[in-house]
């Protein structure tokens, strides 16, 4: 199947078995392959309420920039360049799926942001090129535990305890980068709202000086930064981040 600007690939799982799928509409049709194959229609086609939507790919390296937005900032030193760090594959949920705090973690946090896909092997790529190395964009969570991450030397639990990184609920392929509304919800409360034209660095910017250190490989994700003020989690909470041309990654908080 080609590519065009209003692909929804999505990773379901339905009668017990996992697949890669189409979304149109309500209606989820499964593909052959993964999701950076052919796209090719097995014919199978259920309605979205009878699958479960996982996140949408599996990633090898998961890439997340700090520090993105001026609203972010604070009085905090605008950095001088993009500052991506790691967080760990083993703490990625998809749509649905419970965001679990650590008993011992103190303040938790949601930080809603666009994600970036990588179709193919990108390494020192200028900001011209990136588009072609995008397989689309996706919801994210960059779930952040505070206490933690002022007072560890590193980010490794602040960032990547287990749950910690939310995503889907599919990729969209087509967006502008730099065009895309974010908002987030915490118990259908607005708490973040923003533009991705806010940014410090452009996604474009930050892919390109990842790439510039970093072999990027297909299949890894690149979440490109949070804005404004974030908000506190506790158990019993939905949190919402919903992308415009993208739509709605939804997960409860549950306590450890």
């Amino acid at each position: 199947m080609a590519r065009n600007t209003s692909l929804k690939i999505a990773r379901v799982r339905a009668e017990g078995r996992t697949s890669t799928a189409i979304i149109r509409g309500r209606r989820v049709h499964l593909v052959k392959g993964g999701p950076l194959g052919s796209l090719q229609e097995t014919g199978d086609i259920y309605p979205m309420s009878q699958v479960e939507l996982l996140a949408p790919i599996q990633p090898g390296k998961i890439v997340a920039i700090g520090l993105n937005y001026y609203t972010h900032i604070g009085d905090r030193t605008i950095p001088s360049k993009p500052e991506p760090f790691l967080k760990a594959p083993n703490s990625l949920i998809g749509p649905s799926s419970s965001i679990i705090l650590p008993p011992n973690a103190g303040r938790v946090d949601e930080e809603g942001e666009v994600v970036a896909v990588i179709s193919r092997r990108a390494k020192n790529l200028t900001e011209d090129q990136v588009d072609d190395y995008v397989l689309g964009y996706t919801c994210g969570n960059d779930v952040s535990a505070r206490e933690w991450q002022a007072g560890d030397l590193q980010w490794w639990r602040a960032k990547s305890s287990d749950t910690f990184t939310a995503m889907g609920p599919w990729i969209t392929t087509g967006l502008d980068p730099e065009a895309i509304d974010i908002e987030v919800r915490l118990n259908g409360k607005e708490v973040q709202k923003a533009s991705t034209s806010e940014m410090i660095y452009s996604v474009r910017a930050c892919i390109a000086f990842i790439t510039s250190a970093m072999t990027l490989e297909p299949g890894d994700v690149v979440y490109t930064g949070t804005p404004g003020a974030t908000s506190q989690l506790s158990a019993g909470d939905i949190v919402e981040v919903e992308l415009g041309g993208i739509g709605v990654l939804s997960n409860p908080v549950a306590a450890g």
